[in-house]
């Protein structure tokens, strides 16, 4: 069975009566055939519909991570590096951080 992944989206009402489709999260597919949804925004009506990846979203994605990969670079064994807005070798920040 391969992984399907959707996009979730929200019908959002217009001032003129139409409406236009809102992207409010992901869904994937389990070994199980049940589906997983993660939520980036809950519609007001709490209404929503999974639509499958197209063609579009698949090359929109792929260019998304081409292009920001780099940024990076690859993940150290065993973790994920998370972007500190610092240079690797910079000074840390001594500590101070409110949290």
């Amino acid at each position: 069975m391969q992984k399907k992944t959707f996009k979730v989206l929200a019908p959002i009402p217009k001032r003129d009566g139409g409406q236009w489709w809102m992207r409010c999260g992901t869904a994937h597919t389990n070994k199980d055939d049940s589906i997983n949804i993660y939520l980036d925004a809950v519609p007001r009506d709490l209404k929503f519909t999974l639509r499958e990846l197209d063609e579009e979203d698949l090359r929109r994605r792929e260019a998304y991570r081409a292009s920001h990969s780099s940024e990076l670079g690859p993940p150290p064994p065993g973790g994920y590096r998370i972007p500190t807005g610092e240079p690797d070798d910079a000074p840390s920040s001594g500590g101070d951080a409110p949290f």
